[in-house]
């Protein structure tokens, strides 16, 4: 009867181990797809759609200027740029024109802040500067 209670202890105890086992590996690739889809969620401001691409040249010029080339390029092209694209580069700008123009700076922010919405590529950058504008 002992050799059956010790049998049966063994028995349960690799049992035990194996669930653990399995548990542990479903927990392990659960973290690795999480962390490959948060690596392929970072949003760079290259892969977001809205800017015609004949006017890519002129905005890399305008960085350059800093905020009153993104000023300026923002007042003859920004109509034709639709979000996200536009929401990232306003914020560029708002980033810009902080030290110099923090009113202004907070105007922009506002208004990059009402037009988006959580689902939007650009809501987590936005989160992120909402302390300093507000």
């Amino acid at each position: 009867m002992t050799k059956l209670i010790g049998a049966l202890i063994i028995v349960a105890v690799l049992y035990c181990g194996w669930v653990l086992f399995s548990y542990w590996e479903q927990v392990k690739s659960g973290e690795e797809a999480q962390q490959k889809q948060d690596a392929a969620a970072v949003v760079t401001e290259g892969r977001l759609p809205g800017l015609p691409y004949n006017l890519e040249t002129s905005l890399q010029t305008a960085r350059k200027r800093g905020a009153v080339g993104l000023r300026n390029w923002l007042k003859a092209y920004g109509p034709s740029v639709e979000d996200p694209r536009k929401a990232w580069i306003e914020l560029d700008f708002c980033v810009a024109v902080a030290r110099e123009d923090p009113a202004e700076a907070r105007r922009v922010f506002a208004a990059v802040k009402e037009r988006l919405g959580p689902s939007s590529p650009v809501w987590p950058r936005m989160k992120t500067l909402e302390k300093t504008y507000e």
